[in-house]
């Protein structure tokens, strides 16, 4: 598998990562035995890069990772954590706290779930509006020089956030949400990080399997994020579904799935950015992995445009209440 740079400063990654959320998380139960086997299989297949979060689970996607990579070569390993989200013992979330003294215990706990020395590149997985991102960035840089973070990520902050956190310590990526039907990262976000040197790697390039090919109206359950997602609710899911037929004849066109046609969308658009496939079965991954099959031409690219438009989808990418809470967002709800 080929790679790519994460940035400026940061290390060489495969060309797509894999996402390990659902198979903790807000997607109702997964299999773990199956967790593990989707994880080696993405190993075999040459991805490097693997995707957590500390609150995943309340720590159970980072225990998971320990045993899944248990015998592997863990050189061939980036792994990417997220920090900052309190959690309930009910999984409810109580807020963000990105506090130098608590980020450093944060970091303790993950190093010990993980079973590493070292967590290759470590991100508050929100601002705290209580932290000026300066303090937060400065502990991490103490974490960089003390050897137990190699590098210092970002995720879902906006153009001024970004600027101010590298001015403190070298940012390499910033992890955002990044889709044929999430698009607001082109507008200043994007330029940004590329003016800056900072990659990304983009998650939601299948928009929560809405943009799948797969997903059927009635087809979350419990304990799914797609229960309470704007883009899932009546009133607008007719109007996605009617984008994903538009996107399967031109996936049909090209010979490829609609899932393949959409990461490869979000590949097409900067050797800069990293595509996170949030696959939690090995059928979904070997999916996933034809996209490196797939060559979207200009013709191509230019379809996509027209067929699906930047303000295309119905609904937002989060429930107002979250949104709110987004740096990301900030401008557009100013």
């Amino acid at each position: 598998m080929d790679t790519r740079p994460l940035g400026k400063t940061g290390p060489a990654v495969s060309v797509f990562g894999l996402g390990c959320m659902g198979m903790s998380d807000f997607y109702g139960p997964a299999d773990r035995d199956e967790s593990i086997a989707t994880i080696h299989a993405a190993l075999d297949a040459g991805i490097t890069l693997l995707d957590t979060g500390d609150f995943y689970g309340s720590g159970h996607n980072e225990i998971l990772i320990n045993e899944a990579l248990r015998g592997r070569n863990r050189d061939n390993v980036q792994l990417s954590v997220k920090f900052g989200a309190l959690r309930d013992p009910a999984l409810g979330f109580l807020g963000i706290d990105n506090r130098p003294a608590a980020l450093k215990s944060a970091l303790a706990y993950s190093l010990v779930r993980l079973g590493v020395e070292t967590i290759d590149i470590y991100r508050p997985a929100r601002l705290d509006p209580a932290v000026p991102i300066e303090d937060t960035i400065g502990a991490l840089s103490e974490m960089v020089k003390a050897g137990y973070i190699k590098h210092i990520g970002l995720s879902e902050v906006g153009a001024d956030t970004i600027r101010r956190a590298h001015k403190v310590h070298p940012i390499v990526d910033l992890q955002i949400e990044y889709s044929l039907i999430s698009r607001g990262i082109e507008d200043d976000i994007l330029p940004t990080c590329r003016e800056l040197g900072i990659g990304i790697t983009a998650y939601g390039v299948l928009s929560r399997g809405l943009i799948s090919g797969h997903w059927t109206k009635g087809g979350t359950g419990a304990r799914d994020f797609r229960n309470l997602s704007p883009r899932f609710q009546d009133g607008n899911i007719d109007q996605n579904l009617a984008l994903v037929e538009k996107l399967r004849d031109i996936a049909s066109e090209i010979d490829a799935s609609v899932a393949q046609v959409a990461i490869a969308w979000v590949a097409a658009q900067g050797s800069d950015i990293v595509p996170l496939v949030g696959a939690r079965r090995r059928d979904r991954l070997t999916e996933a992995l034809g996209t490196l099959e797939v060559k979207l031409s200009p013709a191509h690219l230019a379809a996509l445009a027209k067929a699906i438009p930047a303000d295309a989808a119905a609904g937002g990418r989060y429930p107002e209440e979250h949104l709110a809470h987004l740096d990301s967002e900030k401008r557009k709800n100013a």
